[in-house]
């Protein structure tokens, strides 16, 4: 069972104040043409509006609860007939198609706990790709300041939604908890720093066009996030 499975119905309200990434996605989507894979699809934030903006959306998630509401929310807008819901995992997604993009939006990859499993993930949406197709990812690696201003307390990030970060350095991992009516559950993110990354998109046969410091496309020169582009080798 998914860490998800407990609050798929707080998720959207928990997360509804990130939409910074919205029309970076959909706009790569619109450019490769579709169809998209999206890994780490959720509730549909981001496939969604991917769909309604005319691109066929396969959609994978580990969490049946997540997809469960993702798939109300496109019957809702209309859009079932463009978004094709899988369950699966980052490191071996259900799907035999080749497409010319694959995303993994909203930091998904920190959920794997290992270089091994990070290079199985990469290798796995390589193999989604057609040749020149491109995989499209944002991560993070954060800064002392966030690290200190959080670390072991409870905060209301939505009303009536609390969460909480307690951080490990030296294992690098970042334990986010949540709590809300609808539900609480508790994950363990593993971040790497921006070096690490570019090393291992390489090892797994892929180019990095471009490694920005936002959704707006700015170089990255520093900071916690990175959006990464990189193509088939």
């Amino acid at each position: 069972m998914s860490s998800y499975d407990a609050i798929a119905r707080l998720y959207d309200p928990w997360s509804s104040g990130v939409i910074e990434d919205i029309s970076f996605y959909v706009e790569e989507a619109l450019a490769a043409g579709g169809p998209v894979v999206e890994l780490g699809v959720g509730t549909g934030r981001i496939a969604i509006p991917t769909a309604m903006a005319g691109v066929h959306v396969i959609g994978v998630d580990s969490s049946a609860g997540m997809l469960a509401v993702c798939a109300e929310h496109a019957r809702d807008a209309g859009m079932a007939e463009r978004l094709d819901l899988r369950q699966g995992d980052l490191r071996a997604p259900p799907v035999t198609e080749r497409v010319r993009l694959v995303t993994c939006p909203f930091r998904a990859y920190l959920h794997l706990a290992s270089d091994e499993q990070r290079l199985e993930a990469l290798a796995a949406a390589r193999e989604l790709l057609e040749p020149g197709g491109r995989l499209v990812f944002d991560v993070f690696a954060p800064s002392r300041e966030d690290i200190e201003e959080t670390h072991g307390r409870w905060i209301e990030r939505e009303p009536g939604i609390d969460e909480r970060a307690d951080w490990d350095l030296e294992e690098q991992t970042l334990t986010l908890s949540v709590r809300g009516e609808q539900g609480a559950s508790s994950m363990t993110l593993w971040w790497l720093e921006p070096s690490r990354w570019h090393t291992l998109l390489a090892e797994a046969g892929f180019m990095v066009e471009a490694c920005y410091g936002w959704f707006d496309r700015r170089v990255y020169a520093g900071g916690e996030d990175t959006v990464w582009i990189a193509s088939r080798g």
